[in-house]
């Protein structure tokens, strides 16, 4: 089946061939790509022929780096993106429990709030969640899904109290006077976590259709997703029967390349036993890279720097991983087959995660491994030239910029901050710079992140001129940030990532064009039409 699409504004992100008015697609390829007469004569008497009325047609957006599952399960939780104090996190949390009326002594889950948007500017302890609620176990996770808060009940039910000791690479938060204040971070999450419900395969199912089906709205047709510690068992076996099922049942609407976060040794080596490494599945769902969370993140100084935190020298951060852990895990997936890619967001941890790259190189050489490091904010020109020469990938974040532009100037100092969050240096040294969301943390929508992007401001407008403007990416940076170069990253620049003869028919219908729009409105535009291999899916 033949079908041409005329009266189109393609953006094609093909450096040989940047604009078209048509493109022609058989069976679930792009067969030709150019101009109206073009296209109709390649086609013949028996295609049809779609008007897409002017509208702009990009290929489909491609998240280099989020969380799918995680982003799923929130939306079963109680929403506290957006709250504004502790107060409207207690008033958005009586409401649910009113509403959903849970059964006795379930747990009860939130997720989403920043302490940086509240007045008190502090992070919600045990005491406020037990003005909710005394009766359930409560369990509310920060937005950058590195911190949880939970009840008194809950610290009951998993077993902590004020001598309990901090887990390798977390911390259970204590007051002044020892305390502990319910706030458990990095992997002190996991003391909760273990003790919440997992969810069958088939929850799992329907959580991701939705939050599939979601995405595919907004034109995303490809995600590379972190999906296997999303529950307490961590069972990486019925993450990846979920989405085979669904792909099974013609119900997966997107792409999906899996960023498998097995960050114990153990662990690791049974996934490989197993027969998975990198490239394993098919064109619908397939085996990513090893990932790796080596350090926190930024507001809650978890991030692990190389010198002190400005506003509290008493720490540098958390590492998660000593070296030598770092090193024999991603030395094992050099050696087996699998790309790695680490989320560091702070300088030290990237040296760290540098290190390793280096190391696994030297001992078991890869010819094109796109190794990669996810957020790379807290950087150094030490640090980007080690990545240029090491071909490692920079996984860029800018819709972070809108939430971090509010406090880490506080945290790291102006010094630092002249280094840090440069993905427009990064672009203009030659790093490949494919982005993300890191949804559930941030929004989902390309268009959101293109505005921050291009603005250097938050999603309200601010600041005026811009959060160290110099760093503002082009919109072409951008487009190509969310389509070849994401691409590039799970080794499918062949056959996705531009409107090009050959690919996958993947694509994005918008009901105006980025590249002409004032900055400013960009977030005027939105996805009318999503297709996938040809077929439209939303």
């Amino acid at each position: 089946m033949k079908t041409a699409y005329v009266n189109a504004n393609v953006i094609t992100i093909n450096p040989a061939q940047p604009r078209a008015e048509a493109f022609l697609v058989e069976d679930d390829r792009f067969v030709r790509v150019g101009s109206r007469e073009e296209v109709l004569a390649a086609a013949g008497s028996d295609a049809a022929v779609v008007d897409l009325s002017g509208n702009t047609v990009l290929p489909g957006f491609n998240d280099s780096h989020l969380h799918l599952l995680n982003f799923a399960y929130s939306r079963t939780k109680i929403n506290l993106y957006g709250t504004g104090s502790i107060a409207e996190v207690q008033e958005r949390s009586r409401k649910w429990l009113s509403e959903r009326r849970p059964a006795p002594g379930s747990w009860v889950s939130g997720a989403g709030w920043n302490q940086s948007s509240f007045p008190e500017k502090r992070t919600p302890n045990r005491d406020d969640l037990d003005a909710i609620s005394t009766e359930y176990p409560i369990i509310f996770t920060r937005v950058c899904e590195h911190i949880v808060a939970v009840n008194s009940k809950a610290l009951e039910l998993i077993g902590i109290d004020d001598s309990t000791p901090n887990p390798e690479g977390g911390e259970i938060e204590r007051d002044a006077t020892g305390r502990a204040t319910g706030v458990l971070k990095e992997n002190a999450r996991y003391l909760a976590y273990s003790k919440v419900p997992d969810k069958s395969v088939a929850e799992i199912k329907e959580m991701l259709y939705d939050a599939i089906d979601f995405v595919s709205r907004l034109g995303l047709t490809s995600v590379q997703t972190d999906d296997f510690e999303t529950f307490s068992s961590k069972n990486w076996k019925n993450v990846i029967q979920a989405y085979q099922e669904l792909e099974a049942e013609g119900r997966l609407k997107v792409r999906v390349y899996e960023q498998c976060l097995l960050p114990q040794i153990d662990r690791f080596n049974q996934f490989l036993s197993a027969g998975y490494k990198t490239g394993v599945g098919s064109d619908m769902f397939k085996i990513g890279p090893l990932k790796l969370l080596t350090d926190g993140s930024i507001g809650q100084r978890t991030a692990y720097l190389n010198a002190p935190y400005s506003d509290d020298p008493s720490t540098r951060g958390i590492h998660v991983f000593t070296q030598d852990e770092l090193d024999e895990l991603i030395c094992t997936a050099y050696a087996n087959g699998m790309q790695v890619v680490c989320h560091a967001i702070g300088d030290g941890a990237m040296d760290m995660v540098l290190n390793a790259y280096e190391k696994a190189q030297s001992e078991h050489p890869v010819e094109d491994p796109r190794s990669g490091i996810i957020h790379v904010q807290i950087t150094t020109k030490e640090i980007l030239n080690r990545m240029l020469k090491n071909h490692i990938l920079a996984y860029g974040e800018p819709i972070c910029v809108g939430a971090d532009m509010h406090c880490v100037e506080d945290r790291v100092g102006k010094e630092r901050m002249k280094e840090s969050y440069a993905y427009r240096t990064m672009n203009e040294m030659g790093l490949r710079v494919p982005l993300s969301s890191d949804c559930p943390v941030d929004s989902v929508n390309p268009i959101d992140s293109a505005y921050i992007a291009v603005n250097r401001k938050d999603l309200t407008g601010w600041p005026e001129g811009g959060w160290y403007p110099e760093e503002r990416l082009s919109i072409d940076q951008v487009l190509k940030g969310f389509t070849l170069d994401s691409a590039y990253a799970s080794f499918e620049d062949g056959t996705k990532g531009s409107v090009e003869a050959g690919k996958y028919a993947d694509f994005v219908v918008l009901n105006g064009d980025p590249t002409s729009v004032d900055p400013s409105d960009l977030r005027s535009i939105s996805a009318v039409g999503t297709y996938l291999g040809g077929k439209q899916v939303n």
